[in-house]
């Protein structure tokens, strides 16, 4: 039979609470058969009026009579027990057959004839004030991280549950709320229902109000220059932000290390500590600037001294840019070796052909300017330079192989060893004819000989000749054309002061325009055309410039009436036919490179 029975505040009806009655115990019989009927009818008469006095809503004290891996049978001295589950109770393990405890009674019988009792709701309303007053005052209560839900976090409160919602648990989101459960934490209720016994509790509002404390202490003592302890509370692309206790400060990627940072992540992680400086404060704006690599000592300080022109260094690649490579030679004091200084006689395209990151290389320093902190270094100056002794190797005169490497629009560059270039010009590519291109000759890629003509160390140029490989023809060629001689050629270009014309094995003439045998004649190509055979007469052999001269108008003077007929004829054809077709761009192109490379020809 029950003990004790306790009436209290329906937070359903909110009825009057009335106080625990005990109701009167019958006398002690040993035998019943000698209790009397008045006797008996006197003791459930009492009982009666004890069960008459508890009603719904009220907190009753009852024995546990049983307990399963679900519910608790629990005994309140009604004609039948009640049953509780078992997760309404904070430490299920704890509960034992026998103890007493205290219920809430919701209803006096359900369709299976049972008590329904309820310990949570017994719990709320024991610890129902203690809430309400902790709320009204916005006082900070601890609380215990009992489990996870949806949502957030239940909290244990004065042994009722509490939620605390996951933007609630701290000051930013936390990615391991399981790492919190079981701790004690302080916590502010924010929200209260009593009819559905729900209290809404707040971490971060306690966070927040603690941080501003100390926020308001430090932006009262803080002050430029002095060393702070931190923790490191976010990484950015451009620095870290530091928590100096209530504020922020921001370390610059800039400010991290006296060396080369590509991300703030190289040095520091969320949740190191670290020593400060401050480098910049505005009270107004409560920005803050930090600095790390400021607690340490300046390493270009003395670095004229330590690093002498000429000095030959180690140094790890830790940077490359299209214009060179940064070279590493202590922790902050780097060095850069320019793309040109790389190699005495490779045209370096980009340093990545000639170095890689982490690469440990020897260098020699060139320049140092201190107070700009930059040193410039050399890499092919480890090396003899080959130019110095190149004339040595191969003196003017001398014949050597290569291969065609590179044409342009004036010659051809022709390689002579690894890294060694020569230039043919074009005017050194044939002794009888005028090359308006190298491509007429040449081709990338062939191999060919070639003689030395000079060499320019100073400005690392090698001239080549081709036609300096065999003999120069022009001693004999005035043998095989004497003044006078007739010759037949094919006109191979025309330009405004005349002719180039072939005249078969290689040999070009060259027939100026006063000599075309056409009065007035202002430009070549109205009368005359690409291909177009011509009889001429020699008029000079030029030895030493190597010039052919030949003349229309001296054959025309030899020749009869009928022969004159037929040539003023075919000038009229071509004429017409030029006229009524016009030069291809070829033609016009072909007169350009002519104009170019005839202005030292006679003009006779």
């Amino acid at each position: 039979m029950l003990d004790t029975t306790e009436r209290t505040l329906n937070p359903a009806r909110e009825t009057p609470a009335r106080a625990i009655t005990q109701p009167p115990v019958p006398l002690n019989y040993e035998d019943e058969e000698e209790i009397s009927p008045e006797a008996r009818a006197e003791m459930f008469g009492h009982y009666e009026d004890s069960m008459r006095s508890l009603g719904e809503g009220e907190i009753v004290r009852g024995t546990v009579l049983a307990v399963d891996d679900k519910e608790v049978l629990v005994d309140v001295g009604f004609k039948s027990e009640g049953v509780i589950a078992l997760s309404e109770f904070p430490d299920p393990s704890s509960i034992k057959v026998g103890d007493t405890i205290e219920v809430f009674l919701e209803k006096m019988e359900n369709q299976d004839g049972l008590v329904v009792l309820s310990k949570q709701r017994a719990d709320f309303v024991r610890v129902w004030d203690r809430v309400k007053e902790a709320h009204d005052r916005e006082q900070v209560v601890d609380g215990r991280l009992v489990r996870k839900i949806k949502g957030g976090v239940v909290v244990d409160l004065y042994g009722v549950e509490a939620f605390l919602p996951g933007s609630q648990i701290a000051l930013r989101q936390v990615q391991n709320v399981d790492a919190l459960l079981g701790q004690m934490v302080q916590v502010k209720i924010i929200k209260l229902n009593k009819r559905r016994r729900n209290i809404v509790v707040s971490r971060r509002a306690v966070l927040e109000q603690e941080r501003d404390r100390m926020k308001a202490s430090i932006l009262k003592d803080l002050a430029k220059d002095q060393i702070r302890e931190g923790v490191v509370k976010n990484i950015t692309d451009f620095g870290a932000f530091v928590d100096l206790g209530g504020i922020d400060g921001l370390l610059h990627i800039t400010d991290m290390s006296w060396g080369r940072v590509s991300h703030p992540s190289e040095l520091v992680k969320i949740g190191d500590k670290l020593r400060v400086k401050v480098l910049n404060f505005d009270p107004e704006k409560e920005r803050i600037s930090l600095g790390l690599k400021q607690l340490e000592a300046y390493p270009w300080e003395g670095v004229d001294e330590k690093y002498k022109v000429g000095d030959r260094i180690k140094g790890r690649v830790v940077s490359i840019t299209d214009y060179g490579a940064f070279v590493e030679l202590e922790r902050g004091v780097e060095g850069l070796v320019h793309v040109s200084e790389m190699s005495w006689t490779r045209h370096v395209r980009h340093p990545s052909k000639v170095v890689n990151i982490a690469d440990v290389i020897e260098a020699v320093v060139l320049k140092v300017d201190k107070a700009n902190e930059k040193i410039s270094l050399g890499l092919k100056q480890t090396e003899p330079d080959p130019w110095l002794t190149l004339d040595q190797k191969y003196p003017p005169g001398t014949k050597v192989k290569g291969k065609v490497r590179n044409l342009t629009n004036f010659g051809a560059f022709v390689e002579l060893e690894e890294g060694i270039d020569g230039l043919v010009h074009v005017s050194d590519m044939s002794w009888t004819k005028r090359v308006a291109h190298p491509s007429e000759v040449l081709k990338k890629g062939d191999g060919l000989e070639v003689v030395i003509l000079s060499i320019d160390k100073e400005h690392r140029r090698i001239s080549l000749g081709l036609k300096q490989v065999s003999e120069d023809p022009w001693p004999s060629l005035a043998e095989n054309f004497p003044s006078g001689a007739e010759q037949s050629g094919t006109i191979n270009r025309l330009f405004d002061r005349g002719a180039i014309v072939d005249l078969g094995g290689g040999i070009e003439g060259f027939v100026p325009l006063s000599q075309l045998g056409i009065e007035d004649l202002k430009r070549p190509n109205d009368a005359f055309e690409i291909g177009e055979t011509l009889r001429m007469k020699v008029t000079r052999v030029d030895v030493p410039n190597h010039r052919l001269i030949l003349s229309v108008r001296a054959w025309l003077a030899e020749q009869d009436d009928i022969a004159l007929a037929e040539w003023t004829s075919r000038r009229n054809q071509v004429r017409a036919r030029i006229a009524a077709n016009p030069p291809a761009e070829e033609l016009a192109e072909a007169s350009k490179a002519g104009r170019g490379k005839t202005e030292e020809l006679p003009e006779e």
